[in-house]
Formats: structure tokens, sequence, C-alpha cells
């Protein structure tokens, strides 16, 4: 599976959670996405990336403005995704809604997701992540161009903002946050769905979709491929295998 999501770098603006939540409470609020887009044309325009008061420039506000649409794509493989995980978001408290806004951002931004995957990759291996480690992973993928290191960084400082990862005493150096546990089966569909949709032929192994380092912040629990393909319709099961099971997106 190749389309355009595939071109996004990646997140060219820190994203605050309480920014995500207000999209979700206007599109539960039965907002159109052009009420929604004039509302934030005007709540972002005086938003700090630090959560404080004041100007911004327009450009600035219009990249967080282009994240915060995830929730409404034009991509018409993600429609059908977004409207499952707006109907989970009905359901729940906002404070619950951290592990819907990851999927959809992730469906939505495959940088997203390959820049937590390394941060996962690298927190398996030790209690604490650099900057510097992240970046050069990603240089290794995407090359040694100042726009990788710039949006990962806005990456990696959403994931603070969204208490994913939290800052160490030392600057630039980062330490794992508290797991944030899905008990709800259907959430943990809704993630491996959006690992699906970031894999370029739109299938993958579910032990490894389960167990993706791109889902650091959560504990995923173990679901079967059979499960899983009845409770969505957009996943089947493709192949069993004595270790395995391949699941693949069904459009």
């Amino acid at each position: 599976m190749t389309n355009k999501r595939h071109e996004k770098l990646g997140i060219k603006q820190t994203i605050q959670i309480d920014w995500m939540d207000r999209v979700v409470q206007m599109l539960l609020a039965g907002m159109s996405e052009s009420e929604i887009r004039e509302d934030l044309n005007e709540f972002l325009s005086t938003q700090k990336q630090s959560g404080g008061i004041g100007e911004r420039g327009k450009k600035t506000y219009n990249m967080a403005i282009s994240t915060l649409s995830s929730w409404f794509p034009k991509d018409k493989a993600l429609i059908a995704f977004c409207e499952n995980a707006l109907d989970l978001a009905k359901s729940l408290q906002p404070s619950e809604w951290l592990p819907l806004h990851w999927a959809v951002v992730s469906a939505s931004y495959p940088f997203w997701f390959n820049v937590a995957k390394q941060v996962g990759r690298i927190l398996n291996l030790q209690d604490k992540i650099t900057q510097r480690q992240i970046f050069d992973r990603l240089k290794e993928q995407y090359g040694d161009r100042e726009t990788v290191a710039r949006n990962a960084r806005y990456t990696v400082r959403s994931f603070v903002a969204w208490k994913a990862l939290n800052d160490s005493e030392t600057s630039g150096c980062y330490e794992r946050a508290d797991l944030y546990t899905i008990n709800n089966p259907d959430i943990a569909i809704l993630l491996i769905e959006s690992a699906l949709h970031v894999t370029p032929d739109g299938k993958g192994a579910l032990g490894l979709l389960t167990n993706s380092p791109g889902f650091f912040p959560f504990q995923v629990p173990l679901l079967t491929g059979d499960f899983i393909s009845q409770n969505c319709e957009r996943i089947d099961v493709v192949h069993h295998s004595f270790d395995d099971e391949l699941l693949k997106l069904v459009y």
C-alpha cells in the first residue's frame, strides 16, 4: 500500500494533547470540518507551544491544524478508521482518549509512528534515551537532513506533551513514562489497524503488530487474528502459521 501519506515527512509543530481533545469534542458535538477549522484558527492563533497564551504566526498554527485534521482525513482509506475511533471516543472520558489520538495520528503520519518505533526500540534496551540517539537512527533511514531532525524534534516534544515520555534532569534526555494499559479490545484493534495503515503493503504478522515498539507508551493485550477480523471488517486474517497469524487491511 503506497499513497501520499507515506510521503509526509512528519510533524512540523509540537502538538498538545488538549488540542487533540478539542477536535474530538467538536466532532462529537456535530460541528462540520469548516466550523472546526475556523475554531482552531481562532484558538491556536493565541496558543504558545508551552501551553501559554500569546500571538503566533499564521504559518505556525496552520502546521498544527494540518496534524489536528488527522481526525477528519481526506484519504478515503482512513475515513472509516477515523469514524470508528470517534465512535469509541463517545463512550470514553477525554482522559482515556490518548490511544485513540495515537492511532489516528500514526495512521495519517507514518513518520510519527516511525519516530515512536525508534524510541521504543531504544527504550527496550535502556531506561533513558537521548535526542541524538533518535536522530541518528532516523538519519540512517531518511538521510542527514535538517528537516528530518527538526520534524523528529517536534514529534518527540509531542510525545512529552502527551505524557508518553518524560523529560529527565538532563536536557535532551528522556525517560519512559508509566505504561498506559489497554483493557478495551476495540481500542487495541484500532491501534493494530493504525500500524497496518503505515505498513506499505497493509499487512503484517499479528505478533509483531501487537508488540510493535511504535506502541511504546501502551500495554497492548494479546488478541487472536480471528477475534480481530470478527470485530473489525477492515482487517482480515490471510494466513495462519504455527507461530503467528498474518493480518491484512481490507478495502
